[in-house]
Order: structure tokens, then sequence, then C-alpha cells
């Protein structure tokens, strides 16, 4: 596609979708040793929606990208280009181009990015690059995950945590620049602190070929706390720096809805009091790639946000990525 001038990223418009069936920590309660007294206390989850086994990715994510779409007041055809982030494709291979034909979004490139919780933002940043050198004018960036298909329901540790859904936003060429600043860090010495990792068996034994297949998703959730409330205070700082602002000139926190204790222990360190947090964790849980746009698309249908509003997005999980972006609303 032929390069134009520079231009801005604006997002305008957001959009997300949950599944019907929701799961209450009480009857988690009935499958493992487990209490929503425990749960909550510990995560501040009280609920998590789930999937059924006929839905996917795909059909969160087309949900929640029509909603988008329609705020927009833009028809598919318009789209430019879709990025996906998610961990849980429906195929392996990828699954935006299957949501790309489900929308009708004939004209758009389309691309999956797998970099498991910080996949949205690591998308938001990567989409506002492709604006800003004018090669894409509108950009469909979907989180959605599906992660409920992937924990052990006898595994405590992480099947208390995770939910699915999917959120999405539209962001678009402007003569305003949105995004101030923006960080994307990677530490993959702690890979198998958070991993969902593969193994191989032997189909057959005479020619020794080999047949892989995906285990359960395993977290060491200390580690974890560990990395998030040491590594993002730091990165988010840095980002506010580089914007030239000060912790007092932001507006609003929204973190990936991981773990309640996480939240608010990252916001005490910047000092940031409560009523700048957004938070909807204890009723979807950890969505993944889903957390950020479902609690942006929230907060935004509620009339919180207002123009010209200072908001700190940041992802942090698996790999261990984490990613920070500093953003006018």
């Amino acid at each position: 596609m032929q390069v134009t001038q520079l231009n801005g990223p604006q997002i305008i418009s957001t959009g997300s979708a949950t599944p019907q069936k929701s799961l209450h920590n009480e009857q988690i309660g009935e499958i493992v040793d487990t209490s929503d007294e425990w749960i909550s206390t510990r995560t501040g989850i009280k609920s998590r929606k789930i999937t059924d086994n006929k839905v996917g990715i795909t059909s969160l994510a087309v949900e929640a990208s029509n909603k988008a779409i329609e705020k927009a007041k833009i028809q598919p055809k318009d789209i430019d280009l879709i990025i996906l982030a998610t961990s849980s494709p429906d195929d392996l291979f990828g699954s935006a181009s299957k949501i790309q034909y489900e929308l009708k979004a004939t004209k758009a490139a389309a691309f999956d990015i797998t970099a498991a919780c910080s996949g949205f933002v690591i998308s938001l940043i990567t989409a506002a690059q492709f604006i800003k050198s004018g090669t894409y004018k509108k950009i469909l960036i979907i989180g959605a995950d599906v992660l409920s298909k992937w924990v052990d329901w006898s595994d405590r540790r992480t099947c208390i945590l995770f939910g699915d859904a999917a959120g999405a936003i539209i962001m678009e060429s402007s003569n305003m620049d949105c995004i101030l600043s923006s960080s994307i860090k990677t530490d993959g010495s702690q890979t198998d602190q958070l991993s969902l990792t593969a193994n191989s068996t032997i189909s057959n034994p005479a020619l020794q070929l080999n047949h892989r297949y995906y285990n359960f998703i395993d977290m060491n959730g200390k580690e974890v706390y560990k990395f998030a409330v040491s590594k993002l205070p730091t990165a988010i700082a840095d980002c506010i720096k580089n914007a030239n602002l000060s912790i007092e000139k932001v507006n609003w926190l929204l973190l990936h809805q991981a773990n309640e204790r996480i939240i608010n222990a990252v916001a005490s360190k910047l000092l940031l009091p409560q009523e700048k947090v957004i938070s909807n964790l204890s009723k979807y849980g950890n969505t993944s790639a889903a957390s950020i746009p479902l609690a942006l698309d929230e907060a935004n249908q509620k009339g919180i946000l207002k123009t010209g509003d200072i908001i700190i997005m940041a992802g942090f999980g698996a790999g261990f990525t984490w990613s920070v972006v500093l953003l006018k609303w």
C-alpha cells in the first residue's frame, strides 16, 4: 500500500462481548477444595464468564468488533487492517483471517499477535505505528481469549482465575496523536513461571514420528505477583516521564485484570488513589488479552472517560512480557 504523510492514531470507538454463562466461586467450590471467601480474598474475583463447546474466540471477537464498528459509524469495508491479540485461537494457524471473513471486512489485511496478557497493548502500539507511517488509516484491534478451555479444573491454583471474553477498538488516522508514550519489555528467563506448553507422543514407533499436543495452563502465582509489582511501576513511571507528565496528571489506571492484589499494589506504588483505578475483575476474572479492552469498553459505556483524560494501560503476563501505553482519550 502506498505510504502517505504521517498521521496521528486516535481511538474512535470500543466494543466488547462475553459469553452468557457465568461460573461463580461457589460453583468452583463444588469441584475443588476452595470457597468464595478463599478465592475473593486472594484474587478479588467473584465470578467469570465461560464459553460452551460451540463457542470460541471467533464468535466473541466478531460480536465485539461489530459493536465497535457500529459505534464508529463506519462499514466493515472501511477497515484497512485487523490485528487480533490472542493466545487461544480457534485455529493454531491464526483466527484473524476468519474474523475478517465473518465481518465481511474484505479490504482488510489481518494477522494474529500472540503475547498472552500483554497482547492487546502490544497490538495497540503496533497499530499506532502503521497509522503513524501512513500505511493504514482505519485499524480494528481485538483482544480475545477463551482460556477457560485450557485450564485443569482439578488445579485450584489456575481454575479459579480464568474467564472468556473479547474486546475491540477502532483506531483511525487523525491530526492528533493519542499515544503520548509507550514501551514493550520482555524477560524470557521467566517463561517457566506461566506457560501453556506442548508435549509430544510417538505416533509411529517404527519411524519415530511424533504427534504434538498441548498441556493445561501452569502458573507460579507468587512469581507472577513479584514480577508484576516490581516491573510495572517502573515501566509506567518511565512512560510518564517520557511524555513530560507527572503522575498527578493521570486520570485513569487500567491494568490487565489478573489479580486485585496486583492492581492495588501497583496503584499504591504509583501513589494513585483507588478512585482513579478502572477494574471489573470481580465479574469476569482474568480474560487475558481481552481484559483491558473489555474494561475500557465498560468504562466508555458508563461515560466516565472524558475527552482529554490521560489513561495508563499496562499489560503483563506470560513470557514474561509487560507493555505500557500512555494515551490521551
